[in-house]
């Protein structure tokens, strides 16, 4: 996986942050989802590297091999906000002072939290899979409950999710998601064992589902209240095999209030698309990229 790019494990503000980069050009930060790691864009970034850009693939926080701070009773530790300013850390770190932002499921509310917080950094945004935090939970319905009941089942605060999911990881994870290496890779599957299989991890990813429903709705609140909205132009995508559409309508449509510009189209995937549609998907980066 990766050939030519470089692994490390670097110091972000006393946060270990695990990443893979390479490429030369425009400078681009790849935001993987739960519950992968960024081996999740192993068929996308060598594409956007070969099309010019420098890309950046970092383990969010909590996540695969980055550090997992101590949580406190807000989750403040997980919230987008403190993920955003980590990101923004780790390009400065690297060296880009301006960059763009792609994000999919999880790593998505980090990417447009990222462009909200620090407009002067971020040039382009692309959200996958997703639409604004306070959004989904405000149209949250029994559709959306029945399908993403894992959201109410992950944020409970005593815990019941990490004595389930750490009893058998690979059976939750693999039946539930169907996570094979046939569908992940054999590398990239690898990589998501080794992170579902370690405690501290499925602690620190469910940390993300309660910073989710608390603090970081009310960021975005706070957000909507004061006018704010994202300054960069904006590129929504989504899995046409995935519920986006049949829970929200046209998603641009949910991002038109919270962007000055926003574009978008669906992609014919499942809901990983960068395992799934990898060639579609780089080409749909690099023209809005470009």
């Amino acid at each position: 996986m990766f050939e030519d790019f470089v692994l490390k494990e670097l110091d972000v503000a006393g946060i270990r942050t695990r990443v893979r980069y390479g490429g030369s050009g425009p400078a681009v930060v790849l935001l993987h989802g739960h519950p992968r790691t960024h081996t999740t864009w192993y068929a996308v970034a060598p594409r956007l590297a070969d099309a010019r850009f420098t890309v950046v693939c970092p383990d969010l926080r909590g996540y695969g091999g980055s550090g997992k701070p101590v949580t406190d009773a807000g989750h403040t530790p997980y919230s987008k906000r403190a993920m955003a300013a980590e990101v923004v850390g780790l390009m400065e770190v690297l060296g880009h002072q301006r960059f763009a932002v792609v994000g999919h499921d999880r790593g998505s509310y980090v990417a447009y939290r990222t462009a909200l917080d620090h407009p002067d950094r971020v040039a382009k945004l692309v959200v996958m899979d997703g639409v604004p935090v306070v959004e989904a939970l405000e149209r949250c319905g029994s559709e959306f409950a029945a399908a993403w009941w894992h959201w109410w089942f992950f944020a409970q605060s005593a815990k019941p999710a990490e004595r389930v999911i750490c009893a058998d990881p690979e059976t939750w994870y693999e039946a539930w998601t169907k996570n094979t290496p046939q569908a992940l890779g054999p590398e990239n599957h690898a990589d998501f064992l080794a992170a579902i299989r370690n405690p501290a991890t499925v602690h620190a990813m469910l940390e993300d589902y309660r910073a989710g429903i608390g603090i970081d709705r009310h960021n975005d609140e706070a957000d909507r209240a004061a006018g704010r909205r994202i300054e960069c132009p904006t590129l929504a995508l989504w899995s046409t095999d995935d519920d986006l559409e049949r829970l929200y309508g046209d998603p641009v449509e949910v991002w038109r209030s919270w962007c000055h510009q926003v574009e978008g189209h669906g992609i014919k995937s499942g809901h990983h698309m960068a395992e799934q549609a990898p060639e579609e998907l780089a080409n749909s980066l690099s023209a809005f990229l470009g």
